[in-house]
């Protein structure tokens, strides 16, 4: 890190060894995951337990797509969290645009009201959600899980936020001066500087939609699932099976990381961006 001095910040032993604890930290329960996915129930059962991948990693995810439909349930979920995905990025910063920056009659009443739909428990909102759902026919269909989500309070508090402090009002003035329209200043001015905000409001998002279990296991069957309608069907017997458990944990954790990989420079250079600003 350079200051504006010209100088150069390095890190002191005691960070380098607090940042290596704290990766090491994160990272062993994908690891024991890789681990466990690799051996079988018994090894898993010894004591103390063994802390190397073992060989039965192909086994164990052929003993997946025999017990579980884990491709259509894949796929599912890249449909249901994609969908909800750019539907609440879109719709968010639009809602967050508005609320940042557009001067209209009762502003502060609909962000109060938005805002406070968070405290409401979702539980609450599941019968009357589900005889929506039953009475408009989608039961176990994906669209059931996917227009329920697609607008979330606190994506829209979120990018109400960010815009208010990365969004010069002088720009929106410079383009309303040159004949710019809304929607105009939308597309050109806001969407790219939300980007970094858009890229984490994408992933938290997706990771979200991604691991929800308990709205899909209500809508949706064992015949048309999610990932994680479709990991609960795994192991099953009077001894569970935690090895073949733990390979499709493992099949339904990699696309959230290659989700991650794709967004993680924005993520990082919304952080840098937010740096030099401050």
């Amino acid at each position: 890190m350079t200051t504006r001095a010209g100088r150069t910040l390095h890190g002191g032993k005691v960070a380098y060894a607090l940042l290596t604890v704290a990766v090491l930290v994160s990272a062993f329960p994908f690891y024991w995951t890789i681990v466990a996915a690799s051996r079988s129930n018994a090894d898993l059962a010894q004591v103390p337990p063994t802390l190397l991948p073992g060989p039965d990693l192909l086994h164990n995810l052929g003993a997946v797509l025999e017990e579980a439909d884990i491709g259509t349930a894949l796929l599912n979920s890249l449909v249901v969290s994609g969908s909800i995905t750019v539907g609440t990025v879109l719709c968010c910063t639009l809602a967050g645009f508005a609320f940042a920056k557009l001067r209209f009659r009762g502003r502060g009443a609909l962000l109060t009201v938005t805002v406070g739909t968070m405290m409401i428990p979702p539980q609450l909102g599941v019968i009357p959600l589900f005889m929506l759902v039953a009475e408009l026919g989608w039961v176990n269909q994906l669209q059931s899980v996917i227009l329920p989500g697609l607008v979330s309070a606190f994506g829209v508090f979120f990018m109400r936020q960010f815009l208010v402090q990365a969004l010069p009002d002088e720009l929106i003035e410079a383009a309303r001066v040159d004949g710019a329209s809304t929607a105009r200043i939308f597309w050109s001015i806001v969407v790219p500087i939300a980007r970094p905000g858009m890229a984490v409001l994408g992933l938290l998002t997706f990771m979200a939609a991604w691991n929800d279990f308990f709205w899909p296991i209500i809508a949706l069957s064992s015949q048309n699932p999610t990932v994680q309608v479709a990991l609960r069907q795994l192991g099953g017997g009077y001894v569970h099976d935690q090895s073949v458990i733990m390979a499709g944990t493992l099949l339904g954790t990699l696309p959230v990381l290659l989700v991650f990989g794709l967004l993680g420079r924005q993520i990082v250079g919304g952080i840098m961006q937010g740096a030099v600003k401050g």
